[in-house]
């Protein structure tokens, strides 16, 4: 289907996501599922400007095409039964898979996962949180950074069939100041990888041309020249920052 079909196509509501903290459903254009989340459904936040999530989450998606891993599905604006706002392609995962999980602290695999932190759970028991040790996962977190996600927790990570990841969930991106927040730190100070420096470049090259033209409606100047000064940052640096900050380092909840 079309982009053109996509944006103009009647988009039919067929069920509601009731566990998001913003208003978000389920809906069909012309057979295509999609998740649809009006603006009119969006909560206020203390540290975001009101009603423009929508358009964080259109920008995650021109930022991740330039990138070119696809880490997050195909995103648009669009308007829908309850006004304008953000619609994506629906994506089956696997329910086999956990790309990010909570394990009893003494049960760390020997290869393939990464620590992040320890903690207890609610019945005082030590939990540790980690996540997969994957190229795909790797990719999604050197896009974080880039786009600044308050918010990567670790439901938002879709384990796809093959191996291949999505992140979803991006209305908390691009604030011009530090705003980090990842259940991804398990690479804290490894140096990126060449194919990762290579999906820098191709950002701050596409930030000098269309794709600055593109995220002009959907971002502030402010935040369109702190997300060029984040690639030029991590390029030159070449490996996964620490936290920073008084901020919490990772999302709440973890999931």
């Amino acid at each position: 289907m079309t982009d053109a079909d996509l944006a103009a196509g009647d988009l039919e509501l067929t069920g509601r996501i009731t566990t998001a903290s913003n208003a978000t459903f389920l809906g069909e254009i012309d057979g295509v599922t999609v998740v649809y989340k009006p603006i009119a459904g969006e909560n206020p936040l203390w540290d975001f400007p009101d009603g423009n999530l929508a358009s964080r989450e259109a920008a995650a998606y021109l930022v991740s095409e330039a990138f070119g891993w696809n880490v997050v599905p195909r995103t648009w604006l669009r308007d829908g039964p309850m006004g304008p706002g953000m619609a994506q392609l629906w994506q089956d995962l696997d329910p086999e898979q956990d790309a990010v999980d909570l394990i009893p602290a003494d049960a760390m695999p020997e290869r393939g996962w990464r620590h992040v932190l320890d903690g207890q759970d609610e019945k005082a028991r030590l939990v540790s949180l980690i996540h997969e040790d994957t190229e795909a996962l790797r990719r999604m977190a050197v896009f974080d950074i880039i786009v600044n996600n308050a918010d990567r927790k670790g439901d938002h990570i879709l384990a796809m069939p093959g191996g291949h990841r999505h992140g979803v969930d991006h209305g908390l991106t691009f604030h011009a100041e530090h705003k980090l927040r990842t259940v991804l730190w398990g690479w804290l100070g490894e140096e990126l990888t060449a194919d990762e420096l290579a999906g820098i470049d191709r950002v701050s090259t596409a930030l000098t041309g269309d794709l600055r033209a593109a995220l002009a409606p959907l971002l502030t100047p402010a935040e369109i020249v702190a997300l060029a000064a984040r690639c030029d940052r991590l390029r030159a640096e070449a490996r996964f920052p620490e936290p920073q900050g008084s901020m919490p380092a990772v999302p709440w909840p973890l999931f």
